[in-house]
């Protein structure tokens, strides 16, 4: 089924998380850490990964895991430098997720406004935007230095209902994350959990809809099934 000209009347927004959703950011994160615990004889279970993922302000001490599982001091300097280099290098080997380039031409045939909200900061969300060739596709982005408190508050979705000058009700979210669905949903708005292998492992159940990827759906059927189960 082809997407209609215009988009459902209720719904005229749809606003993305960048990490995890847009591009896989998180796996880079994940196995970019994963390694250098590996290096000091070390695991980097899931369990301590996810008490931060799709968050921001919130730390877990690798330093202190690494040298109590190593046994030794370690040069914090020198782990930093090296994993920050994978990680870049794990990511700048990504695309965009399966379907996320769909829905956004999609969102712009129909007339729907769109967004992108995120805990990391304007440079790092920006910078990829602009890699990925679709940051003017946006008619806002809100990051994590754009309020005092991030996801799983709702005050960035909220910051985006209103530069995007829309209610809770007429828009739509796709999270990767527990954290980033909490924060949706706070705001009051419908949200679709869109798990990544990483978040995959993770409890999503409280999303109002779950899809394995966005290249599992087309954009207008998914709308006509939010409608639906909004009207439940």
């Amino acid at each position: 089924m082809g997407d209609s000209d215009t988009a459902p009347s209720s719904i005229r927004a749809l606003i993305f998380d960048f990490d995890g959703l847009i591009l896989d950011t998180e796996g880079a994160s994940y196995q970019s850490w994963a390694e250098i615990y590996e290096e000091h004889g070390g695991t980097l279970s899931m369990d301590v990964w996810s008490m931060v993922l799709g968050a921001s302000g919130l730390e877990v001490d690798h330093i202190a895991r690494l040298e109590e599982a190593s046994g030794h001091e370690v040069d914090p300097d020198d782990i930093h430098r090296r994993r920050l280099r994978r990680k870049l290098a794990l990511i700048d080997a990504e695309e965009a997720l399966p379907g996320v380039l769909d829905y956004i031409a999609s969102g712009k045939r129909q007339g729907l406004k769109l967004a992108v909200v995120s805990s990391s900061p304007h440079q790092w969300v920006d910078g990829y935007l602009a890699k990925l060739g679709i940051q003017t596709e946006f008619d806002a982005v809100i990051c994590g230095d754009d309020a005092e408190r991030v996801k799983p508050a709702p005050d960035l979705y909220l910051r985006a209902l209103d530069c995007l000058d829309v209610g809770p009700g007429e828009a739509i979210v796709f999270e990767d994350s527990p954290n980033g669905i909490t924060a949706a949903q706070a705001a009051g708005i419908f949200c679709v959990a869109v798990p990544n292998p990483i978040s995959a492992q993770l409890s999503t159940n409280h999303a109002d809809l779950t899809l394995p990827s966005l290249a599992a759906m087309p954009l207008e059927e998914l709308l006509r099934l939010v409608q639906t189960e909004r009207a439940r």
